[in-house]
């Protein structure tokens, strides 16, 4: 059953009517990128909150209204919201289709991970990561091109404010290579660190940061583990000797503590979206966090 979603609400005149650009994301990391390449020109809401799964999000009627008033839909795409068909048919609008200003799928420029085996979840038969993995806002690199393609959507619609947007972005692209060369630095002394994860939110991370993400808790997203499946996979860990477990702050906390004993590993909450924690307030310290939680974590397990 979906988790009901508390969407705050929100009035800004459309872009075409001179106003800020009303936005809606499908994420606080979209929301984020938005607000940093817009400014004041953009008024952003999400419509999933930072503490929740993302493939399970339900959105009340009332809140319906709310985006036919946006200018922008921006989503992360793939199969990562499989919530939106459903609210776009409602919805009703021509506008936020495939090929329209109105619409941005984000994913469409990235290199996808995990792209080569189409797999299908069980439950409902919704598919689940079914065409790459679908977290690649968690490697900071491609902010790059996430915030070009917003860029370009934001101008599209007011573009007397695209050298406002260019700056904005410019000034966020100083501030990422001087933080990515800092977190590196920071990780470089647990390249090739063997870890296991809850779910498989965390590959474009794990690449970029040198992690080798050996097996997942989830041996198919989104479908809790199976007793044996958990056996053979603490049982395998303590042979390899993984140490760490990364878990989100939603993961079933029984499920987190029985891998911990049994393996012997040290688990980590690490933080999928911006907002998910006070010193996560936006996008580049979303990372500022996670990376701080994880070299502690690491450090402590030697």
């Amino acid at each position: 059953m979906l988790r009901p979603l508390a969407l705050v609400l929100f009035a800004a005149a459309p872009g075409w009517g001179g106003g800020p650009l009303a936005v809606v994301t499908t994420s606080t990391d979209l929301k984020a990128l938005v607000e940093t390449v817009g400014g004041n020109r953009v008024q952003v809401e999400s419509l999933a909150p930072p503490l929740h799964d993302p493939h399970l999000v339900e959105v009340r009627p009332g809140q319906l209204a709310k985006l036919k008033d946006a200018a922008l839909l921006v989503r992360i795409g793939l199969d990562h919201e499989p919530w939106l068909a459903r609210v776009l048919r409602s919805v009703k609008d021509p506008r936020f289709s495939l090929g329209s200003a109105h619409y941005l799928d984000t994913s469409k420029t990235i290199q996808l991970l995990q792209a080569e085996t189409p797999r299908v979840r069980g439950e409902r038969d919704v598919p689940h990561h079914g065409f790459g993995n679908t977290h690649y806002w968690l490697d900071p690199e491609n902010a790059r091109p996430i915030t070009e393609e917003i860029l370009k959507a934001l101008a599209r619609l007011a573009p007397a404010d695209r050298p406002h947007f260019e700056t904005n972005r410019k000034h966020f692209i100083e501030q990422l290579d001087t933080r990515l060369a800092r977190w590196l630095q920071a990780m470089a002394p647990y390249r090739g660190t063997r870890v296991v994860v809850v779910h498989e939110s965390w590959p474009y991370f794990a690449q970029r940061f040198g992690l080798a993400v050996v097996a997942a808790v989830e041996s198919t997203p989104g479908v809790p583990p199976s007793a044996s499946y958990l056996a053979s996979l603490t049982q395998k860990m303590r042979e390899a000797g993984v140490k760490l477990l990364i878990a989100e702050p939603y993961s079933n906390a029984s499920v987190v503590s029985q891998v911990e004993a049994r393996s012997g590993a040290r688990a980590v909450t690490l933080l999928p979206s911006v907002a998910g924690d006070p010193e996560a307030r936006d996008y580049l310290s979303l990372f500022e966090l996670n990376i701080k939680r994880l070299t502690e974590a690491l450090a402590a397990t030697r």
